[in-house]
């Protein structure tokens, strides 16, 4: 799942920011997020990808509302807003049933690069749908950065397939929740952000298996799997939430970048998929893009 439900608090109070402490907690906080993406993949090896999400998600939904439970905030949980709740939460929805399917197609590096257009697909739709400026120099990050994916995917030269278009879509979506995020302000707790992507996201991946390849027996391991993918989307968005509380978003944002490190040494140690230059290269350029359009 993107991280981005959790990134905004609007009930924390104003404080002076701590970037370098932030930036600490942001990198622990992707490295869980990688984590919990390289169980998602061993999972999607052998149950069908919405399966994967559903079994994930319905855990994390199970332990956010007992951890509100024990602490007497289940009011927290209820979106003020349920309207633009529910809309941006089927935007994650679309994020997350994507990226998933991808992991289970692409290597982690090759997935987390197509998702590193976010920042790029941002700037792009937030001039063609609410007017934003996009000054020359966005306008330069955007092109370098399509040219890195080009460099790291070698279209024409290595084949590509539906995890492609599956990952380029989950930047899409997540792209779209940022914009909505941008054109209204929500006033709504953290714990609603996150339950109501929860919420609308376990009966879509449930209705995906079903109609798609159906549900497959779960195996040993899978009920351990899941319960560590639960807990470990969790705790990545409680630390997120700790990053963007403590720091600035423009310099906790852009660490989403370390993911590609995650990705390649994951893949390396758990997958065997080896590092390819051109894959570096390409996430070098993209990561670069993505800098020039915050600027």
């Amino acid at each position: 799942m993107s991280a981005e439900q959790s990134s905004i608090s609007l009930d924390a109070p104003a404080a002076a920011p701590a970037n370098g402490r932030a930036a600490l907690v942001v990198l622990l906080a992707f490295a869980v997020f990688s984590a919990a993406d390289a169980l998602v993949k061993i999972m999607a090896g052998h149950l069908p990808p919405p399966q994967v999400t559903f079994l994930v998600t319905a855990v994390a939904l199970v332990i956010l509302v007992a951890h509100a439970a024990m602490r007497g905030r289940l009011a927290r949980l209820v979106p003020r807003q349920p309207g633009l709740a529910i809309f941006r939460a089927a935007l994650l929805a679309g994020d997350t049933v994507l990226i998933h399917y991808a992991f289970s197609m692409l290597p982690l590096a090759e997935a987390y690069l197509i998702a590193f257009l976010t920042p790029i697909l941002v700037a792009v739709l937030g001039f063609l749908l609410i007017g934003e400026r996009l000054t020359k120099l966005a306008t330069l990050g955007v092109l370098v950065g399509f040219a890195g994916v080009a460099v790291a995917l070698k279209p024409g030269v290595a084949p590509l397939n539906f995890g492609h278009a599956a990952a380029l879509g989950s930047a899409v979506f997540f792209a779209l929740s940022l914009i909505l995020l941008r054109k209204t302000k929500s006033g709504e707790t953290d714990e609603a952000l996150v339950a109501s992507a929860l919420v609308v996201l376990i009966p879509i991946a449930l209705a995906l298996a079903v109609t798609t390849e159906g549900l497959s027996p779960l195996q040993g391991n899978d009920i351990w799997l899941a319960l560590a993918g639960g807990v470990l989307m969790l705790a990545g968005h409680g630390l997120l939430v700790r990053a963007f509380r403590i720091g600035e978003a423009s310099v906790v944002a852009p660490f989403q970048y370390s993911q590609i490190i995650w990705g390649c040494l994951l893949g390396v140690f758990l997958f065997a998929t080896p590092v390819e230059l051109h894959t570096l290269a390409g996430a070098a350029i993209v990561i670069a893009s993505g800098f020039l359009v915050l600027k």
